[in-house]
């Protein structure tokens, strides 16, 4: 595949559709649930694997499209590299010049990654809308 630097309208709406449907999914079961401390277990597991669906929706990105700055598409693929190569703590990528004050999330350098649903939806706001602003 070629690296991407767009992305139609038809695959940003069904990644609003994948992500609305992963928060109301697990909204739905913890508010369900009467152990509250198993729920909180599953939280970061459920949506640092759903960060990486995200992320797999827009892999073949080109670095013009995503940009060295910190931004939401730098700070995913960031989070997605560290979940997948780095025993989820947030390490650095040469090539993106990261300030963790411009970030989304906020997370620093050398933190565990362990996102929670109000995490997730603030950040997956921000990437499809960084998405969609770009593939115009």
């Amino acid at each position: 595949m070629l690296g991407r630097n767009s992305y139609t309208t038809a695959e940003i709406a069904a990644a609003h559709t994948m992500v609305e449907r992963q928060l109301t999914t697990f909204r739905t079961v913890a508010s369900q649930a009467g152990d509250t401390t198993s729920v909180s277990a599953l939280e970061p597991v459920f949506f640092n694997t759903a960060l990486l669906a995200l992320d797999r929706l827009f892999v073949h990105r080109v670095r013009t499209f995503t940009g060295k700055d910190t931004n939401a598409l730098s700070e995913v693929e960031m989070l997605t590299e560290s979940l997948l190569d780095n025993d989820g703590v947030l390490r650095e990528i040469k090539v993106i010049r990261y300030d963790a004050d411009k970030s989304v999330l906020g997370l620093q350098i050398g933190d565990r990654i362990a996102l929670t649903a109000d995490d997730f939806e603030e950040l997956s706001a921000a990437f499809l809308k960084d998405v969609e602003q770009k593939s115009e």
